[in-house]
């Protein structure tokens, strides 16, 4: 061993710096390692044409938790704050929604839209108080589980009997059949069914998407904001926080193996071979490649790895960046619109439609889309008069049938620019560049398996006391010293760091229940 740490934290994205800067924080001595050249994960900024740059992964920030910013004292200036949502219209009729207010729709469904926006704001505040603790473990007698489930609990029963039961008949349900229910409007049904399943292997007929609809609402209670500099800098501001506490960064440094002696965590060695020992080790990483890659299956019990194994992860969301010429035309937009957030989803029903295939390992050849000019707010990611395209494709299997060799790459493309030209007839004559980024090119990038953005499936048995599986749902590996602080524990994906803080806080506390 060259050096020793208090801490060793694997990963440099935006939960493992919110993880070593607390800790370090806490006056513990802490190594962080990246594999990339770049720390952030998939929240980075990053050029991909000849003065060109665009947030590679995450592209909106609505999730970061409050208390880790005051806690990091963060300073991340917006290029834009609380965009509104525009789904397009072939006929130039577009719908906009924004808060609890809706635009280009009948009075019926600007009532209802503002009734259903309280009502799962109010459920999506429930589930938030549940995101910034550990969540209790299940089958305990300790007191500050039960004491936990018990405040759940009672959290649950404030919201009144009749709302109560509204939350519990909801929770496991599929988008579709309440869209149905509420709304007419066919582009209303279509936007909000693509807001629950974006980064998902689900359509708004699968069970559990009124759930990642409230996960997407829990965050900042969806409220969505554009960074200056892109996402990037919300992960240099989170670096510098790092720094600042005293946190050790080294990037370029992949990490080969988690060593283990005599059953417990001792240290990491990295691809080059240097090794750094600490009693305590945090893997950023996805929980599969911690146990699977990292650790190695023989170091923890059988059933353990069988169940982490079979974590569904299949990543199902393409990135589509655009280096354009100037602005498309897209009818009934005004210039300013071009700063907003732009869906193209005609109705729940092409949503699902565009789902089907990704059942059978195929990719959709009428995909949905979630697209931003990131570029219209801000200057420094373009050339002057030009403009920058960043846009969230599905469905795109990561398990495509027969692999996503270059023909399979084009065509998705050419799918995906073709949805596009629906409603910006002139947009493949703008383009001067482009870039696709495949569920397996974001595992490469990325280091993620299976190119899923959240880690896992975000669905009940996915979820809260049992995420990543039942009896590891505390950030504590089944092996002493180690704990993981990603995305595929509790509470999910996105860009809030509410994993990485908790997992300090349980490290903090000595791995008791905090």
């Amino acid at each position: 061993m060259t050096d020793r740490y208090d801490a060793i934290v694997v990963g440099a994205g935006h939960n493992g710096l919110v993880c070593a800067s607390l800790l370090a924080k806490a006056g513990k001595s802490v190594l962080l390692l990246e594999a990339n050249k770049q720390v952030g994960g998939a929240a980075i900024t990053r050029p991909f044409a000849d003065g060109y740059s665009v947030s590679a992964g995450a592209h909106l920030l609505y999730q970061l938790q409050p208390e880790v910013q005051k806690e990091l004292k963060l300073n991340i200036k917006m290029a834009a704050d609380n965009l509104s949502t525009i789904v397009l219209s072939a006929n130039g009729r577009h719908v906009r929604y924004c808060g609890d207010e809706v635009s280009g729709v009948r009075q019926k469904d600007v009532d209802s839209f503002a009734e259903f926006h309280q009502r799962m704001t109010r459920y999506a505040d429930l589930l938030r108080t549940a995101f910034n603790k550990p969540p209790p473990r299940l089958g305990t007698t300790n007191k500050k589980d039960l004491l936990s489930l018990a405040r759940f609990g009672f959290d649950v029963r404030r919201l009144g009997k009749i709302e109560m039961r509204e939350f519990l008949r909801l929770i496991g349900m599929n988008i579709h059949d309440e869209l149905s229910e509420r709304f007419d409007n066919p582009l209303l049904k279509g936007g909000l069914s693509l807001d629950a399943v974006l980064g998902t292997h689900l359509g708004p007929r699968s069970p559990n998407t009124i759930m990642t609809y409230l996960y997407r609402l829990a965050g900042n209670r969806g409220r969505l904001a554009l960074p200056v500099g892109g996402m990037g800098s919300v992960s240099d501001a989170l670096a510098h926080a790092a720094r600042g506490a005293g946190v050790t960064i080294r990037t370029n440094m992949p990490v080969k193996r988690i060593i283990v002696e005599n059953g417990r965590a001792t240290g990491v060695e990295t691809e080059e071979g240097e090794r750094f020992s600490s009693l305590t080790i945090v893997s950023n990483a996805d929980p599969r490649r911690t146990i699977m890659k990292l650790v190695g299956a023989r170091h923890v019990e059988t059933r353990f790895t069988h169940r982490i194994n079979n974590i569904r992860m299949r990543g199902n969301a393409a990135k589509l960046h655009l280096a354009l010429d100037g602005l498309p035309t897209i009818d009934g937009l005004t210039r300013k619109d071009f700063g907003e957030r732009l869906l193209l989803a005609v109705d729940e029903n092409h949503v699902e439609r565009a789902f089907n295939p990704a059942k059978y390992g195929e990719s959709s050849p009428s995909p949905v889309v979630e697209m931003t000019f990131p570029s219209f707010r801000d200057e420094s990611l373009a050339p002057t008069g030009k403009h920058v395209m960043s846009a969230i494709v599905q469905y795109a299997p990561y398990d495509l049938k027969g692999g996503w060799t270059d023909t399979a790459r084009e065509e998705f493309r050419q799918a995906a620019i073709k949805a596009i030209a629906q409603y910006a007839p002139d947009i493949e004559q703008r383009i001067i560049a482009s870039e696709l980024l495949t569920p397996v090119d974001i595992e490469r990038e990325f280091h993620i398996s299976g190119g899923h953005w959240h880690h896992g499936e975000l669905t009940l048995d996915q979820f809260l006391f049992v995420r990543p599986v039942a009896g590891a749902a505390q950030y504590q590996m089944p092996l002493d010293g180690l704990y993981l602080c990603g995305a595929g524990t509790h509470p999910g994906g996105g860009v809030s760091g509410a994993a990485g803080r908790n997992a300090a806080r349980v490290i903090l506390s000595g791995g008791k229940p905090v």
